[in-house]
Formats: C-alpha cells, structure tokens, sequence
C-alpha cells in the first residue's frame, strides 16, 4: 500500500470520525478560526479555486495538498467534494508525515 492510499484511507477514518470539513464556505471559515489543520484541494478545481485556496492557507499558516484529484477525494470520503479540511491534529500529522508536508 503507498503512502497516497494511506493517507486516502486515513481520510475516510476522519470522515467517519467526524473530523472532516467539507465545502468551500465551511474550509474557509475552518481556515479563518483556526480550525483546520490540513487542506486538501483536488488538483483538477479551476484555477481560482486552487489560487483562493492556495493563498488562504499561506496566508493562515495552514498546510495544504494538491495531489489527489477530485475522485480519488470522494471516493475516500464517500462524498463528491473538491475542498476538505481536516480538524484534528492527531490525523492531520500522521497525514503530513506520509505525504512529506511540513
């Protein structure tokens, strides 16, 4: 099993845990409190969401990920999103460790 597959299976473990944000209004105001500890964001979004994104969690100190696209995010989820933040920080290091993020 790579390193993507787990990260995408520890995605679906916080999904069920509850540990999740998803959408675009509730990452960005997970984002803004403080909340998310990890964004991800399908690399196939337009480029505007990707800038918006991108630019949020530089600005907020937040770690961000580029690499799954919006398949690979749903179906770790169960549900069709592009944008999810993950709010726990027990998930979000062991995520980090395995994608390389610091």
């Amino acid at each position: 099993m790579t390193n993507d597959q787990k990260v995408l299976n520890l995605l679906g473990m916080a999904q069920r845990a509850k540990k999740l944000v998803t959408g675009d209004n509730l990452v960005l105001q997970a984002i803004r409190h403080q909340q998310a500890y990890l964004v991800f964001v399908a690399n196939n979004a337009s480029d505007n969401t990707i800038k918006k994104f991108s630019d949020k969690t530089a600005y907020y100190h937040v770690a961000s990920c580029f690499a799954f696209d919006d398949l690979q995010l749903s179906s770790a989820i169960g549900q069709k999103r592009l944008i999810i933040a993950v709010c726990d920080a027990g998930f979000s290091k062991k995520m980090k460790q395995l994608l390389n993020i610091h």
